[in-house]
């Protein structure tokens, strides 16, 4: 067990640039033709209705189920007050969880600290799937789970940096797309219910203004995850 937890918070030595341009164009072409985008996204659905799920946990309120469909959609049930911050912040954790998510990894892995981030990524995988409510989603978690687990425990160290890298910048360029996706569907009059519409309802805030922060945070996000990853020297 002592040999376990010195790997998983032990370091690794960064791979050379060509590994970190080449899984950056990797993930560009993952989130890029709509065919493939089409399967990919719903990584990205994972990491969004998780991100519903974990804010209405720490915000107090009961995370009743999570949801994951084939067309990439997701829906998030939790039961608690209908107003106030707990609600406001569930509601805006979707669309920015990815971003968030893909930025967080970046930061371990400037820090060296791979294995952490391929085991930190089973585990909350682990922690989700409990509270999947359909057998869509619950092949699609374990499906991503076992993939995250099998590389972290049983690949080379080479194929563990490539695959972690194309995970997190898959995360920092997926996070983007959607709110772009959301934004073209707004302005042709659909997703009534959006978790923009909603967080207009909740706050008085426009719909609009709240697409614009998703916008800035999935950018920021890239912006300064894509820094990290290219120059890690810079967190030193």
């Amino acid at each position: 067990m002592a040999g376990l937890w010195d790997r998983v918070t032990g370091t690794q030595p960064h791979p050379g640039l060509w590994v970190v341009l080449a899984t950056a164009a990797g993930a560009l072409v993952l989130i890029g033709p709509w065919p493939v985008w089409r399967i990919t996204r719903t990584t990205v659905t994972i990491a969004h209705e998780g991100g519903h799920g974990l804010v209405a946990l720490l915000t107090g309120r009961t995370l009743e189920g999570i949801r994951l469909h084939s067309d990439t959609s997701g829906l998030t049930v939790s039961r608690g007050k209908p107003t106030g911050p707990g609600m406001i912040l569930t509601a805006a954790a979707g669309y920015t969880a990815p971003s968030l998510l893909g930025l967080g990894g970046a930061a371990l892995l400037g820090a060296g600290r791979l294995t952490a981030l391929l085991w930190g990524a089973t585990a909350l995988l682990l922690a989700m799937l409990p509270m999947i409510r359909n057998v869509y989603g619950a092949l699609t978690v374990i499906l991503t789970g076992g993939v995250f687990f099998l590389v972290s425990w049983l690949t080379a160290a080479a194929v563990q940096a490539a695959f972690g890298y194309l995970a997190v910048w898959f995360l920092l360029l997926g996070g983007v797309r959607p709110v772009f996706e959301l934004q073209r569907k707004r302005r042709r009059g659909g997703a009534p219910d959006s978790d923009a519409d909603q967080l207009s309802r909740l706050t008085g805030v426009p719909a609009g203004l709240w697409v614009f922060v998703f916008h800035l945070v999935s950018i920021g996000c890239l912006v300064l995850g894509g820094s990290m990853l290219l120059d890690p020297d810079a967190l030193a």
